[in-house]
């Protein structure tokens, strides 16, 4: 047999393999968060199916990361429900659709990599806040209730708050406890599957196995639990827009969502596709500006749907890489299988307690907040700790937007600090006529007239040695200063000692070369 048919075939066979563990992995997380995101309850299973199968179907031929996975994320889930409370669930289409046309545009300006100049500090505190949030809401759903913050002020804060209350339903009231037992199970089963699973079935979506066992317990038991609803047939609840929908483009507002949208689904999309590539070797690495129009175009149609929106997924990401998927195929694979599961099989959906949904996303929840990167993160760079910090409390106290907004303000204040801050220690010694100036920071014309006066200092006839090691940058206006101070002083006989290697890394050079200092 011609190798290159061997090499194709064994790739057709790792890709049906990872596509299949993908479709189990993608299958009850579509659905709890459709639920998380504040979908209507009769319409959530269609939502978040629909919006997994174009995200294999349309999106996974077109990615510029061959082996990322795309669908409805958890992510997304505080902002798409902030959305629909302010907008109405028929206005989300638009959005996800003015999202997606500017993602489209982005990448076709070749503005792929841009988004990856995003702090990891603030896209982990962004994720780490919407994990406390998703964990807050859907444990009130877990124990078959409503979340008592939806659709108030400080809704998340609430939730958070009443907490307790709903551990005490779960103990303690009938109506509550069949729901919290299905919860726990459901969370029992993927947390211990991680450490208890054979070497040969780790493979086997946890996530899968919760809601399977969680649904037979709760059937064989006769449970008096809420299921999913399922419409007769499930992609009808897919409703097209309409031009009575188009007037919303007529709010402000609306185009905002999108832009904000589109940002945060990039960032999110572009930073899975990034830690794809570092999880394998066999596949192309990412094409960035390509997909982000492969997210743009999945979107588009998406919003055209009036259905959720798609980013790339890292928990579908991984599990498609660890199964062993070689190319595309298999992300366009895992939308067929869902696509025949939604046509063949819609009535097993309605078997599924929500409970075991809100379970799932309760585990994710906590997932989400990566304890081990902000220890890291405040023993390497307390700074972007703070970034960090900042993000995570505006998303819990306010809202998403406003979290990233505050976490943007402060990476750019650091930026500025960074870019401004000279720290200037000068030390003289009157017995040997040696004088050292310490710099540490970055050298600007912010900081010139300190650096001057420090300089001034120095006296006459001294050796003085700037100590230029710790500096980042020095601006042209610095360097000419010190030039001319380098000149003046040698003419009143003192004597200027620096670092040429040092000085011709942080600049030029070519005006050191020009002055005559030693």
């Amino acid at each position: 047999m011609n190798p290159l048919n061997a090499r194709t075939l064994r790739n057709l066979g790792y890709d049906v393999f990872a596509s299949v563990v993908v479709f189990l992995v993608a299958l009850p997380l579509s659905m709890g968060i459709a639920i998380a995101s504040g979908v209507p309850m009769e319409k959530a299973a269609a939502a978040g199916l629909a919006t997994a199968i174009i995200g294999g179907l349309v999106v996974g031929p077109l990615s510029g990361s061959p082996l990322q996975v795309s669908g409805p994320a958890a992510g997304l889930t505080v902002m798409v429900a902030a959305f629909i409370q302010q907008f109405g669930f028929e206005t989300l289409g638009v959005i996800v659709a003015i999202g997606g046309a500017i993602q489209v545009l982005a990448g076709l300006a070749r503005l792929g990599p841009v988004f990856r100049a995003v702090s990891p500090a603030l896209i982990q505190g962004m994720l780490a806040g919407i994990g406390i949030l998703i964990f807050a809401s859907q444990f009130h759903v877990m124990v078959d209730d409503a979340p008592p913050g939806t659709g108030k002020e400080f809704g998340g804060l609430i939730n958070l708050a009443l907490l307790p209350g709903a551990i005490w339903k779960g103990v303690n009231e009938p109506m509550h406890r069949p729901a919290a037992l299905i919860g726990l199970l459901t969370i029992a089963i993927i947390a211990s599957w991680a450490v208890l699973a054979p070497k040969a079935l780790r493979l086997v979506p946890s996530a899968l196995l919760g809601v399977v066992a969680a649904t037979a317990a709760a059937t064989a038991l006769g449970l008096d639990i809420r299921r999913v609803p399922v419409p007769e047939q499930l992609l009808d609840a897919a409703r097209p827009l309409g031009l009575a929908d188009l007037d919303a483009l007529r709010d402000v507002g609306v185009w905002l969502a999108g832009l904000s949208l589109a940002f945060i689904a990039s960032a999110e999309s572009l930073l899975t596709a990034t830690a794809a590539d570092s999880l394998q070797r066999h596949a192309q690495r990412t094409h960035y500006s390509r997909e982000l129009a492969a997210q743009g175009i999945g979107n588009i149609l998406c919003g055209f749907l009036n259905i959720l929106p798609l980013t790339g997924v890292i928990v579908r990401t991984s599990a498609n890489v660890m199964a062993g998927g070689r190319t595309r195929l298999s992300s366009f694979l895992h939308g067929a299988w869902m696509l025949l599961f939604v046509l063949l099989l819609p009535e097993l959906l309605s078997m599924i307690p929500v409970a075991a949904l809100a379970a799932i996303l309760v585990y994710t929840g906590v997932k989400l907040v990566k304890v081990d990167f902000l220890k890291d993160l405040w023993r390497q760079d307390r700074m972007e700790a703070l970034v960090y910090g900042v993000t995570f409390a505006g998303v819990v106290g306010f809202d998403l937007l406003t979290g990233i907004m505050l976490g943007i303000a402060v990476s750019l204040a650091r930026l500025v600090y960074t870019f401004s801050h000279l720290a200037i220690r000068v030390e003289t010694d009157g017995h040997s006529r040696v004088a050292h100036v310490y710099l540490d920071g970055a050298a600007t014309f912010i900081r010139l007239p300190r650096f001057a006066a420090a300089l001034e200092k120095i006296p006459a006839g001294y050796d003085a040695h700037v100590h230029l090691g710790e500096l980042t940058y020095i601006d042209h206006a610095c360097l000419t200063m010190l030039i001319d101070w380098g000149e003046n002083y040698e003419a009143a006989g003192g004597r200027l000692h620096l670092d040429r290697g040092i000085l011709h890394r942080l600049f030029d050079g070519k005006a050191w070369r020009a002055a005559n200092v030693a």
